[in-house]
């Protein structure tokens, strides 16, 4: 009878203690096959340095509890893991942390460069002949995952910012006077458009907000955009535009970068660029709005739909785990549109490691600025159903655990892991 270590990578999202939920709450159905079920303590950080967490600390009303909370309840880091050709220092301490506490099964939940990291794992395990059920688990806001229908995460953070959107258009057609003026929120979106693209889900008729939604699959053409934002704001007095941060200009150049860490580079800016182009060329008032951490922890308002989804992919894992499936990731698979119909299907780590799924030429509107209704075919169903947390004294009532680590069985590493970006 092996162990259970599960771990959390990248940003964190409303939902992803659901799926650490659905893992822990499997693993204890299975005593006859499963011994104890650790936690690394911010991911892959916490088995290098060997700080994991025993989740017995947990009853199983915590563990429902955990499926209400958001944030990463055990701490979450991002690291690029090379293979173990490239860096077999790393993978060796690793493997050493893993040996010392007898664990056979290994959940990974994160995003694409986390599927890359399970990818690797899976591959180390077979070339050291150590005995490793490794399995990635999908997150990810961005909703870029490949082979995947869905990212859970996504539908929650689609379902904040389109009600964000929805109430601030109200709040502006209630104060128009004088000049026109704009509202600029730019959104999480690296490379890709779909938290952007959701915020056009707050619209219901032609001239609700949002008027204009910007993505980085199309090029900035300021000509155009100018040229729209004026027929609006003329019209109704306000404008309402959503903006990717890694929007990119004719040549392919983002519109803003914040810094560079490590060879990373931060985004952040492109909604001012586009705000003070506004102010420059037409001369209109603009207030400007970073959703930043809160549109991927919004637990209060998130989606039922992804909130089950996420659950899901947790269970799934610990099923094919112990069907001896490696190298693999539960993937939402879509059975039908209307209802909603979804279901739950392994595919492999390999072709899902570090590949970027864009919006597709269909969900996006002619003009480049908005969206089309296949889109909203698509992503509506995401945003459906409500699961609100519990409240005490009118906050939510999140779960806050004292969690208990494991002893140490290992030497300290030789070297720390470079700083999370996250």
């Amino acid at each position: 009878m092996k162990n259970v270590l599960y771990a959390q990578a990248g940003g964190v999202t409303a939902v992803i203690n659901a799926s650490a939920a659905g893992v822990i709450a499997t693993a204890r159905r299975h005593p006859e096959r499963i011994g104890r079920v650790f936690a690394a303590q911010r991911g892959i950080r916490g088995i290098w340095d060997e700080a994991l967490i025993d989740t017995r600390s947990a009853t199983d009303e915590d563990i429902v509890r955990l499926r209400h909370t958001p944030g990463g309840a055990f701490g979450s880091y991002r690291y690029d893991l090379k293979s173990h050709e490239a860096a077999p220092a790393i993978h060796a301490r690793i493997f050493e942390v893993l040996a010392a506490h007898d664990i056979g099964y290994l959940f990974y939940n994160g995003g694409n460069g986390s599927m890359d990291s399970a990818w690797k794992l899976h591959c180390a395990a077979l070339a050291f002949g150590y005995p490793l059920v490794c399995i990635g688990i999908p997150k990810t806001i961005d909703n870029d995952l490949a082979l995947t229908d869905c990212s859970p995460g996504y539908g929650s953070a689609a379902k904040y910012i389109g009600t964000a959107i929805r109430e601030v258009g109200f709040d502006l057609a209630a104060m128009v006077q004088g000049r026109p003026k704009v509202f600029v929120v730019e959104v999480m979106g690296r490379n890709t458009g779909w938290i952007a693209a959701a915020a056009a889900l707050a619209s219901e008729r032609p001239d609700d907000a949002p008027q204009i939604v910007l993505l980085p699959e199309q090029a900035f053409a300021p000509e155009a955009f100018l040229a729209r934002v004026k027929d609006v704001a003329e019209r109704l007095g306000w404008c309402v535009i959503v903006v990717a941060e890694g929007i990119r200009d004719a040549v392919g150049h983002t519109l803003a970068e914040r810094s560079v860490e490590g060879g990373y580079v931060l985004l952040g800016g492109a909604g001012q660029v586009v705000a003070r182009l506004i102010e420059a060329q037409l001369g209109y008032r603009y207030h400007l709005a970073l959703p930043d951490y809160l549109q991927r922890v919004a637990r209060h308002v998130a989606s039922k739909t992804d909130i089950e989804q996420a659950a899901a992919v947790g269970e799934a894992a610990v099923d094919y785990a112990l069907e001896g499936r490696s190298g693999v990731m539960p993937a939402i698979e879509r059975i039908a549109d209307s209802p909603y119909r979804w279901g739950v299907k392994p595919v492999p780590l390999r072709d899902v490691a570090n590949c970027e799924r864009h919006l597709p030429p269909e969900f996006i509107a002619p003009d480049g600025m908005g969206v089309t209704e296949a889109f909203r075919r698509y992503a509506e169903p995401l945003i459906e159903g409500e699961d609100a947390p519990p409240y005490r004294r009118g906050l939510p009532d999140y779960l806050r655990v004292e969690w208990q680590h494991v002893g140490r069985c290992c030497p300290p590493a030789a070297f720390a892991l470079p700083p999370s970006r996250v």
